[in-house]
């Protein structure tokens, strides 16, 4: 059953998390909302992480306090610092009057700074003594502001790579990772492309007026092979534009167009080979959650075993051991009463 995190944005979209990954990482997130700790949410442009940061502050003991996002790519390098901290009147050319910045507004709550690799050194520099001394100095002001605020932040680039090139300072990544939240693109949660689809059908039909209607098979076939580049964005464009131009009964293929008017291509039969596989690996992993690591080993080792009709030797190069531990295993498993393959008739040409 499909988990919707309901609510947890401005237009309500979703965080599906029916994926095994994905379930991990909202486990993960919500774990840790309660705490003051930085977060560093990462992945690749599309793919939710506002909406992640926007539960984790719900989640947290200041959900009832603002929660302000700074886009830190989409304003002017000279316009930032402003931004973010505030300015006094006449601090410069256009500064009518005091003006606070998003610091101030999320005082009590929670800040996001969003694509925080895209800020310069310079500004990188006064945003540690910010976060490290829990005060801000506006821009042309003489005094100090006491600030009681939660630094989330987000990167679709890699910041330890960032650092190594010099473009990031290694103190404040530290300061912001103290918890990261990797949010895993749409290509690898299969498990989340259908509901997530159907839930931006309904509210864009909803939206729109019209009624809501189901994705035939085709269609949902297409939709599991396309590899989704712009991840949960680019599909839900694709829906609500699947919601306007869908003629029949059905949402068809025909329907469905990527952003520049090319239908979605067919599901070639290595596409459905390859979702098959993932969608397989996806059920065995969602075996193992609630187990311990020792009861998931175990698992593991006899499924091996079993694999290879019970040949040690075998069985021990697949999972990486030596035979030794693996026999030192099987007596472990046996003498708790476990029942251990034999080694079967065929095993040793196997």
């Amino acid at each position: 059953i499909a988990a919707v995190l309901a609510a947890v944005s401005d237009d309500n979209r979703p965080m599906i998390a029916e994926d095994v990954a994905m379930r991990a990482v909202i486990a993960m997130a919500e774990q840790v909302a309660p705490s003051e700790a930085s977060i560093l949410i990462t992945g690749e442009s599309g793919s939710g992480k506002e909406i992640v940061a926007r539960h984790v502050h719900q989640k947290s003991r200041r959900s009832g306090k603002p929660f302000i996002s700074v886009n830190c790519a989409a304003i002017p390098e000279n316009l930032l610092e402003s931004e973010l901290f505030g300015h006094e009147k006449g601090a410069f050319t256009g500064a009518l009057a005091r003006r606070i910045g998003k610091f101030e507004e999320a005082n009590g709550g929670t800040l996001l700074l969003d694509e925080i690799s895209e800020m310069d050194a310079r500004l990188q520099a006064k945003l540690l003594r910010a976060i490290q001394e829990r005060e801000i100095d506006r821009v042309g002001g003489s005094q100090p502001v006491k600030v009681d605020i939660r630094i989330l932040a987000t990167s679709n680039r890699d910041l330890a790579q960032a650092v190594r090139e010099g473009a990031f300072r290694e103190d404040l990544l530290y300061r912001l990772n103290v918890v990261n939240l990797r949010l895993p693109p749409l290509r690898e949660r299969p498990g989340d492309v259908l509901p997530m689809a159907e839930f931006f059908i309904r509210k864009y039909a909803a939206a729109n007026g019209v009624p809501a209607k189901a994705l035939s098979a085709e269609a949902q076939r297409r939709l599991l092979a396309h590899r989704w580049p712009g991840n949960v964005r680019e599909l839900e464009n694709a829906m609500h534009r699947a919601v306007l131009l869908a003629n029949g009964p059905e949402i068809d293929e025909s329907a469905i167009r990527l952003p520049d008017g090319q239908p979605l291509g067919p599901a070639d039969p290595a596409a459905r080979t390859a979702q098959a596989a993932a969608t397989a690996a996806e059920a065995v992993s969602r075996g193992f959650v609630g187990q311990t690591v020792a009861a998931m080993e175990q698992q593991l080792i006899i499924d091996t075993l079993e694999h290879c009709l019970g040949n040690r030797t075998h069985a021990a190069n697949i999972l990486g051991i030596s035979i030794r531990t693996l026999r030192n295993k099987l007596k472990e498993y046996s003498e708790a009463g476990v029942n251990v393959p034999a080694p079967q008739m065929g095993a040793s040409a196997a």
